[in-house]
């Protein structure tokens, strides 16, 4: 009973969210007693046959093709839907990403099945699969059952462990046909060369408490000095103090890294709902009663103008 996993890569690189899908793939393959599959497409894919290889998969489906450089849906919804094909995959799995969200469910419609969307966990039980759920802002999780296969399966990021497993690594090239409506021409990055805060192992996020845009700098010192991602409540960035890229938050992105350091930093709901999964959160607020209190591993109250540069210069 094989697993299909969509691996998105871009500017060279997989992501990370694609491997933490290959990884529970080969794990949910190993319970159903079959085999996980890799599909992959783009301009110049060959040089992650290896990656996919040693994280676990058996067969790794290839369409190398120039107008695919950049996601469009004709194209990779015509080669994810050929490859499950070939594998008679009883689960197609991809990652809950921006372009998964839009791919996962256009798969789901191709193939004619159900759709178990950014899911956090996963059990199989014989063919049937329950799958875990958060919903209003991670405050309930529902499970969810599936008692028909094939299913779509789109994981949320960060839930699920990367982990090297070899795998027999048979390359098949696929020849999908599609046609192309609509295509990227020109992308322009705003972020330069920052860390993403939905992939980073260390986050510093900065709020509104810390009273104007120009006290940022003090977030950004930091995470300078740990190598970490900058990260930004709604709050600082509807009041366009920051990107929407730097977001986190249930309207932004979901982080799970090992420190996550919130910089006055209430702590709504929505924003907990993007971070409470940080293996550890220190919270620096100068309100002693703020929500994020009741969340962070490790607190300290004080004027992040003061704590923060004092903080910077002892990790220095």
């Amino acid at each position: 009973m094989s697993v299909l996993v969509y691996i998105e890569q871009r500017d060279g690189v997989v992501k990370k969210a694609s491997l933490e899908a290959l990884s529970e793939g080969k794990r949910l393959a190993e319970k159903l007693g079959g085999a996980v599959h890799a599909v992959i497409c783009g301009a110049s894919v060959d040089g992650h046959v290896d990656t996919l290889k040693q994280h676990g998969a058996e067969k790794i489906f290839v369409q190398n093709a120039d107008d695919l450089e950049h996601y469009n849906a004709e194209g990779h919804l015509a080669v994810v839907a050929e490859a499950a094909q070939q594998a008679d995959a009883k689960v197609v799995m991809v990652s809950a990403t921006a372009l998964g969200r839009d791919l996962g469910p256009r798969v789901a419609a191709k193939m004619q099945v159900m759709i178990l969307p950014d899911v956090t966990e996963i059990n199989p039980n014989g063919e049937e699969i329950t799958v875990r759920r958060p919903v209003y802002a991670g405050k309930v999780h529902y499970l969810t059952k599936s008692k028909v296969m094939p299913v779509v399966i789109t994981t949320r990021p960060n839930m699920f462990d990367v982990a090297e497993a070899a795998g027999a690594g048979e390359r098949v090239e696929l020849s999908a046909s599609y046609e192309i409506k609509s295509k990227v021409v020109k992308v322009e990055k705003s972020g330069g060369e920052t860390l993403d805060v939905a992939e980073a192992d260390r986050i510093v996020a900065g709020g509104r408490g810390l009273g104007e845009p120009e006290n940022f700098k003090v977030v950004e010192e930091l995470a300078a000095t740990l190598g970490a991602a900058v990260g930004a409540s709604r709050a600082v960035v509807d009041n366009g103090w920051r990107p929407h890229s730097e977001q986190v938050g249930q309207t932004g992105k979901t982080v799970a890294p090992s420190l996550y350091i919130a910089i006055g930093i209430s702590g709504a709901v929505q924003h907990l709902a993007g971070m409470r999964t940080a293996k550890t959160i220190v919270a620096i607020n100068k309100d002693p009663d703020a929500p994020i209190f009741k969340t962070a591993d490790y607190g300290l109250v004080g004027d992040a103008m003061q704590v923060v540069p004092a903080l910077n210069d002892a990790l220095k």
